[in-house]
């Protein structure tokens, strides 16, 4: 089973239909899994046991039978959960997370789960225990991170849909490389519950898919309130597949001056603006705006995501669960020597970052100031939705980069995330959607939108995709 061409909705009628099991789905799933992994790396555990629910509603469930991958920070009950890390690498969780939860109810089929970054820091999944993911359009380019398996494994044909999660553009970053649909919702509108946190006030779970009615029909099926989780909100939850085929027509679209600066790829931006184009030309009202604070995102957000972090990671120690180091004297070796030999480098290299910022010192030169800066980008993007309806602009400044090429610069990597960050220190939805190639590999158009407006998203996004046809561009690196 190869999804290149095949959607939710086309699954459903094989499966509806029975011109195909859920069990014969499940199988020929995980046979394409095998041998097509050898090239990607997308996956760190394929659950060869993968349950199809019983008595499946193909009418009531459209994900009824459908397999799904999910990134491995994500809890789930009796497989293996990693972070792709080496203190978490044999960790078996007991419980389920709200979203899993949820696509058990909708009877989907979970497949396994997908390589990411070390607890999903990184912009490249090469921050991996278990090594790094190769891009379907160029195996020697990064996929992206932190969510790369998930998007490699739609991308190269793996799966039709997968959950990923986004603390700074994990979601869409790895979108736009891979020439994907990927959408990170408002934050409270997905529970977090059963997500191994990262920085708290920034995490999102959303999903990726290669072609946005895919993503719709999973968002219904994760988004709504949880009790487990006290930040979810419990509006209601819309049905997102009803903005889907309409027009964009007197639709006010920003587009910030500072995301189509000299400092974005010109191929970058003219692929961006040519759909930007795409917009006016179908009589959508283009308006130049200013979100005046984006120089300082980078800062504010590792100062905020690395001090959430070296206190969401203090929990891994060594004593209650996870790796335990070998060779101890007394409780201090137990604690040191697990938590050295446990985290990879970048980890370590955050945990330290956010532990000197919350330090006596420090706090208020640096993790108060950010969190007074956090506040000026909210208040930026409440400005420009005030007078527009969703802003425009590229995902990454650049396509995907080769594989070990800009791993040894931490600063550069950071600063590959500065158009995705903005979206979650404001806690606003954004998402990529395909915009065209440069140079052989896909670069995405980010769509940003009012909290909880995640429909004018999927309504730019489905329009764009009707427009542009990626989705019918097969990756080159798939065909070697």
């Amino acid at each position: 089973m190869n999804y290149l061409n095949e959607t939710i909705d086309s699954l459903n009628k094989k499966l509806a239909g029975g011109e195909i099991t859920a069990d014969q789905l499940a199988k020929d799933t995980l046979a394409n899994i095998k041998e097509t992994d050898k090239k990607l790396n997308a996956w760190i555990t394929v659950d060869e046991d993968a349950k199809v629910a019983e008595d499946l509603d193909f009418n009531k469930n459209k994900l009824a039978g459908i397999p799904i991958a999910i990134k491995d920070n994500i809890i789930t009950d009796g497989v293996k959960t990693t972070a792709a890390s080496h203190i978490l690498d044999n960790f078996i969780p007991m419980y389920d997370a709200t979203v899993i939860t949820k696509l058990k109810e909708a009877q989907a089929t979970l497949i396994g789960k997908t390589n990411m970054d070390e607890f999903a820091m990184g912009s490249s999944t090469e921050h991996s225990y278990f090594g790094a993911t190769h891009n379907p359009w160029n195996l020697d380019k990064v996929p992206g991170g932190s969510s790369g398996g998930s998007a490699a494994a739609v991308a190269g044909g793996q799966v039709v849909a997968a959950l990923g999660s986004d603390t700074g553009g994990s979601i869409r970053q790895p979108a736009a490389f891979n020439g994907i649909f990927g959408i990170k919702p408002t934050y409270g509108r997905v529970s977090r519950w059963g997500l191994i946190a990262f920085g708290s006030s920034l995490d999102q779970i959303g999903v990726m898919s290669k072609r946005v009615k895919d993503s719709a029909e999973v968002m219904n099926v994760i988004a709504g309130g949880d009790e487990h989780d006290s930040t979810v909100s419990m509006r209601e939850v819309p049905d997102y597949t009803k903005f889907l085929g309409q027009d964009v027509k007197g639709l006010r679209v920003a587009v910030p001056k500072e995301y189509m600066s000299d400092a974005v790829d010109e191929g970058v931006r003219k692929a961006v603006q040519d759909q930007i184009d795409v917009l006016k030309e179908n009589g959508a009202i283009i308006n130049e705006v200013s979100l005046p604070h984006t120089n300082y995102v980078v800062p504010t957000y590792y100062i905020i995501a690395s001090s959430e972090a070296s206190s969401n990671l203090q929990r891994f120690d060594g004593i209650r669960y996870g790796y335990r180091a070998k060779n101890t004297k007394n409780l201090l070796d137990i604690y040191v020597k697990s938590r050295s030999e446990g985290f990879g480098t970048e980890v370590k290299r955050r945990i330290m970052l956010g532990s000197f910022a919350l330090s006596a010192g420090s706090y208020d030169k640096f993790f108060r100031q950010a969190a007074k800066v956090r506040t000026l980008i909210c208040n930026d993007f409440d400005k420009v939705f005030a007078e527009n309806d969703v802003i425009v602009g590229p995902v990454t400044t650049t396509p995907a980069f080769g594989i070990g090429t800009e791993i040894s610069d931490p600063i550069k990597m950071y600063n590959n995330d500065i158009l995705t960050i903005s979206a979650n220190l404001a806690g606003i939805p954004a998402a990529s959607v395909p915009a065209g190639l440069v140079d052989g590999m896909p670069v995405g158009l980010q769509i940003m939108a009012k909290r909880f407006d995640e429909g004018s998203i999927f309504r730019v996004a489905d329009f764009i995709e009707r427009q542009n046809k990626f989705y019918e561009k097969t990756p080159t690196g798939m065909e070697e």
